[in-house]
Formats: structure tokens, C-alpha cells, sequence
């Protein structure tokens, strides 16, 4: 595992550290600074941005060979971090957690350390992570008009205001595709000059006020529509299991809603979470993985695996498998057969 530390909070610092180790270019252009490096350790791109009132963007989009370990040792400042996954995952822990904690794809993560303290993300070799990271220094956005800090949660407001000496606060909340989709069109920003700037700023205070506002609901009990909480994910893999095993039964949205104890809009929300699909594409795609399991390992006819998968109708069938594998089921064993 490589190892990488940092010592500032400053973006354009880390990202001047970081290309000591992942090499690459460091370009900037309209106060937007961008690492894009392509070596040893992986391939990506890093890019950040700061604005006035202590609000700072570093936002990662990278793929690493090896697990890379970044440690964060900061001395003179202690930012409230807001992160956000928008692929992959990340395993995280700092100096007053002893075990190691994993950040999922959509969840709302809010973080704040002591002073002279460390942190250190773990991302996995060989997958794509794409993850957002505001940083809000409380000192400087304290003194911002009109802060409405006040309006904050309990934690969340000590948080931000005890700026000299503060306690650790750690909020690993639920999954929210509303903020993925802010995120997304903060990703895909094409403007230039100016206008980007101002629409940086902009969506960074929207997303800012959406991971506040799941904050605020998370700690008094409530889930926003949009909002999974991990009982909810939980329901949804244990579901999955059931779907497999009771593939040739009627699987509708309904039924497998009552099934998880969910909403079907609930329902529909997790799978979209974890498979970024419907649940009638899981199953489908799902039906049909099993189906060409069962064309190269058995010799049930094509009909009877059409029923043993619970479709009614084999020409239906045969029209989604060729459109999901480029070729007939019947032409699938026989080229499959061939091979044997």
C-alpha cells in the first residue's frame, strides 16, 4: 500500500503534494486548479477551487492500481469537511477512531477534528472513485453576513462555532440521490471564465445547504423522500437474495416491496442506489444471467429455461437476450457447445 502525506488543508497545496507522488500535470485556469496524472499508482484527475469565506473545493475522479493510503496531519487549521461519494467507496479513520470506517457510494459524510490531529483515506486499488470534498473553515465563515449558523443542529452548530479547541464530531448519514445529482452537474460544468466561477460557487452552496438540510433531518428522526438509511440498504441486499432464489415467481415492484417492508418508491430509490437500475432492469438483467447459465450448463430446452426463469413468453425472450447479448439463445448454446 502507498503511502501519501499532507500537511495542509490549502487546495492548491494538496494538490501540489499529492503531484510529488502521482507526477502528472498541474494546470490552472480561472483560479480552477486541475492534477490530472496517468503512471505508476493510476490514473485520474484531481481538480480544486477556493472561495472567499473559508469555503474550498477538492473533488477527486481517480482509479489507483494499488490501495492508496492519504494521510492528513494539519496543525494550524481543522476544517468542518463535507464528503460526498459519487462512485466507489473510501475507508476512513482518524487519530480518536480505533476501527476503520467505510464510506459508501451516496452517503452524506460530515467530519471535524481536532486540531493537530491526523486523518487518513484508504482508496481501493482498481475502482473508480469519484468523491467530493468541501471544506469549510469555521473561523472565516463564521464572520460571513447573514451565516444563519444559529438555524444549525445542536452538533453541527458547536461544531462550527467552538473554533479555538473542538470536539471530533463524525456524522456517517444516510444515502441521498438528490445530492448525487447536484454533484453531477457540478462535475460536468463546461463554462468558462466568470460564469464557471459563479456557478461552482453556486452549486457548492447548494450542495452545502442539501447535506445540511439531511443532516438536520438524520439527527431529529426523519428521512428526506429522496433519502436511504442503512436499515433501508440492508432490506434492499437481503432482497436481492430472495430475488435470486425466487427467480421464476412474479417479481413486481409491489410485490417485492412488500417483500422488503419498503415503498415502492423507496424501493425503487435503493435500487437505483446500489445497481443504478429500476428493479424490474435488475431483475431482468438479472433473469437473463441466469438464463445463459443455464443455455451452456444444462440441456433443458430453451422453453423450459424461459419458464424456469419466469418469463411466458420464449419469443419476448429471445428478443431481450439478443438485445443484451447480441445473438439468438439458440445460437448462444450452439457456439457455446462448439467451444466444449
Amino acid at each position: 500500500m502507498q503511502e501519501i502525506e499532507i500537511n495542509s488543508i490549502d487546495g492548491v497545496e494538496i494538490l501540489k503534494q499529492l503531484q510529488t507522488y502521482l507526477k502528472g500535470s498541474l494546470n490552472e485556469q480561472w483560479g480552477e486548479y486541475v492534477l490530472e496524472f496517468d503512471g505508476e499508482l493510476g490514473r485520474g484527475m484531481i481538480r480544486s477551487i477556493a472561495f472567499d469565506w473559508g469555503v474550498s473545493l477538492v473533488d477527486y475522479d481517480v482509479n489507483f492500481i494499488d490501495d492508496i493510503k492519504i494521510i492528513f496531519t494539519v496543525s494550524d487549521a481543522n476544517p468542518i469537511e463535507f464528503i460526498f461519494i459519487s462512485e466507489g467507496k473510501l475507508n476512513y479513520t482518524n487519530y480518536s477512531e480505533k476501527k476503520i470506517s467505510t464510506f459508501e457510494r451516496y452517503q452524506n459524510i460530515i467530519i471535524s477534528t481536532k486540531k493537530n490531529s491526523w486523518e487518513t483515506y484508504i482508496f481501493p486499488k482498481k475502482v473508480a472513485v469519484k468523491v467530493n470534498f468541501i471544506y469549510v473553515l469555521r473561523k472565516e465563515y463564521s464572520k460571513k453576513k447573514n451565516n444563519n449558523l444559529s438555524f444549525l443542529s445542536r452538533n453541527l452548530f458547536t461544531a462550527f462555532k467552538d473554533e479555538n479547541n473542538p470536539e471530533p464530531y463524525n456524522h456517517y448519514g444516510n444515502f441521498n440521490l438528490k445530492i448525487a445529482d447536484q454533484i453531477r452537474q457540478l462535475q460536468e460544468s463546461y463554462e468558462s471564465g466568470i460564469i464557471r466561477t459563479l456557478s461552482i460557487e453556486g452549486q457548492l452552496n447548494l450542495i452545502l445547504a442539501m447535506q445540511m438540510l439531511e443532516h438536520s433531518n438524520y439527527e431529529n428522526g426523519m428521512a428526506l423522500p429522496e433519502s436511504l438509511s442503512k436499515s433501508d440498504i440492508k432490506k434492499i441486499h437481503r432482497l436481492s437474495e430472495y430475488i435470486i432464489d425466487n427467480i421464476s415467481e412474479p417479481l413486481s415492484v409491489n410485490v417485492l416491496a412488500t417483500k422488503a417492508g419498503l415503498s415502492p418508491k423507496k424501493l425503487q430509490l435503493g435500487f437505483r442506489v446500489l445497481y443504478s437500475k429500476s428493479v424490474n432492469e435488475y431483475v431482468r438483467q438479472l433473469k437473463l444471467e441466469i438464463a445463459r447459465d443455464y443455455i451452456i450448463n444444462t440441456d433443458d430446452s430453451i422453453s423450459e429455461i424461459v419458464y424456469n426463469i419466469g418469463f411466458k413468453s420464449r419469443s419476448y425472450f429471445s428478443k431481450i437476450f439478443f438485445e443484451r447479448y447480441g445473438i439468438l439463445p439458440a445460437e448462444y448454446r450452439k457456439k457455446n457447445k462448439v467451444k466444449e
